[in-house]
């Protein structure tokens, strides 16, 4: 027996083990480059806050966290890659960059990044991106899912139309949120080749002087969710279609399906459209606002479910806030205020709903969820709190890494399913409601999930965040 208890501690990970390594001024390791090949599966490393000139590495190890702390730590390349690839490669499993700035990286391959994604399941939160060649660039890596939050891409792109902000390759899925993605140059503001796109409350933007090409574009298809995003082409853009989606291929799983919720899109241009796909996919469109050039779509889909769309060719008649100044919200004079309609579920049941508002920059607020649903990316009510409603089921936390709890539900029995961005059902299961009621969420990967839950009073679905 004693053999087999030895065996156990034997497997355990190393993450019982985990090292907080401190780098900066003053400390044992002055740059982020010394503990790269030192650092152990599950370790943290503390930038502190300062700047770290032509500072490259590769991170290998899995579950690492690194992230600046008392400030931004800033990684300009002057010059150096590592690889002749990015300033940081990352090769590990589940890694987490927070509070780090990347800038200037240009290798001879035209390709540089401030991230190299190699690995799988990477999470970056409150970065910043800036004059790069691209921001963010991965490969193929399955199974993978690729979240960015609360962070600025910023003049990346080397100019030839090939680089971006930011390029995610062939992962499961990407879930992009709260984030301003702007000023590419030439390139995508977002071009992602995902098999599923969850692309939620950012602001992507060439503004008055850019030449970006598309603000996103989802060349191969698969399942895209376009919710609560202000989305702007300026007058000098590179390309006049403002969302492209499965307009190199549909290789990725199907059904190929892009959904578009309460987004504002405005186009500054005379020509154009504000949504190109070709004829073999599904498209549903509520509650948008389109002001400014161009056509709403360059040529329809087969299958289409639009309603509630304010299209106008007049950008003033919105009644923005300032739109000289891109703020975006509206006025209780605006055609948008009231019109809106809720959209429901996806086919695969993800919900359809705004749940959030963008908040320059990179950052968001609850939206005002009251009795009539305005158009576009704002509401005109502005508490920022979810008002009062008949089906008072809520759940806590969001977003959430153990545990959720479920309060407010009649008694009786329902049926509980936990439903991912693809359809798939992770949980079925016959639960008896008498008060609060947990759920575990821990066995399950990161990502937006529906909780579904169907009893006598009808079908209840609340959002699950797992981060």
């Amino acid at each position: 027996m004693r053999t087999a208890h030895l065996l156990v501690l034997a497997l355990l990970p190393c993450a019982l083990h985990a090292t907080t390594w401190t780098v900066g001024a003053g400390q044992t390791h002055t740059l982020p480059s010394q503990v790269s090949t030192l650092v152990n599966d599950g370790d943290t490393v503390d930038i502190l806050a300062g700047t770290y000139p032509g500072d490259v590495a590769a991170w290998a190890a899995n579950d690492l966290l690194l992230r600046g702390v008392g400030g931004m730590a800033v990684l300009p390349a002057n010059g150096n890659s590592w690889g002749g690839k990015a300033i940081w490669v990352i090769q590990g499993d589940r890694t987490r960059v927070e509070h780090i700035a990347f800038l200037d990286c240009s290798v001879p391959d035209q390709n540089g990044a401030g991230i190299r994604q190699e690995g799988s399941d990477l999470t970056v939160r409150h970065c910043l991106f800036q004059d790069n060649e691209n921001g963010i660039l991965g490969g193929e890596v399955h199974p993978s899912t690729i979240r960015i939050e609360h962070s600025t891409f910023d003049h990346n792109g080397y100019g030839d139309g090939y680089s971006h902000n930011l390029y995610i390759g062939r992962v499961d899925s990407l879930i992009f949120r709260y984030n301003y993605s702007h000023h590419a140059h030439v390139g995508h503001e977002l071009k992602s080749r995902a098999w599923v796109n969850v692309i939620e409350y950012n602001r992507f933007s060439n503004e008055a002087d850019g030449d970006a090409s598309r603000e996103i574009d989802l060349p191969d298809g698969g399942q895209a969710y376009l919710i609560g995003n202000v989305v702007q082409q300026g007058p000098q853009g590179q390309n006049s279609n403002l969302v492209g989606f499965a307009m190199e291929s549909t290789v990725n799983p199907g059904p190929h399906a892009l959904y578009a919720v309460n987004n504002t899109l405005v186009n500054e241009k005379t020509v154009g459209s504000f949504f190109q796909m070709p004829a073999a996919v599904y498209f549903k469109a509520y509650s948008n606002i389109l002001a400014g050039g161009g056509s709403f779509m360059s040529a329809w889909p087969t299958t289409v479910d639009t309603l509630a769309n304010i299209r106008s060719t007049s950008i003033a008649a919105l009644d923005f806030a300032n739109a000289t100044t891109y703020d975006y919200h509206i006025g209780t004079a605006s055609p948008a205020d009231g019109t809106g309609v809720p959209a429901g579920l996806a086919s695969n049941g993800y919900p359809l709903v705004a749940w959030d508002e963008y908040v320059h920059p990179a950052g968001r607020i609850t939206r005002c969820q009251q009795a009539l649903l305005d158009a576009g990316a704002f509401e005109t009510c502005t508490t920022g709190e979810a008002e009062a409603s008949s089906a008072r089921a809520t759940l806590y936390p969001v977003p959430a890494q153990d545990e959720v709890t479920v309060s407010g539900m009649d008694a009786g029995t329902a049926l509980v399913e936990l439903i991912d961005a693809s359809g798939r059902i992770h949980l079925e299961r016959t639960v008896v409601f008498a008060g609060p009621w947990r759920l575990d969420i821990g066995p399950y990967a990161a990502g937006p999930y529906l909780l579904r839950i169907t009893g006598t009073q009808g079908t209840t679905c609340l959002r699950v965040i797992k981060e």
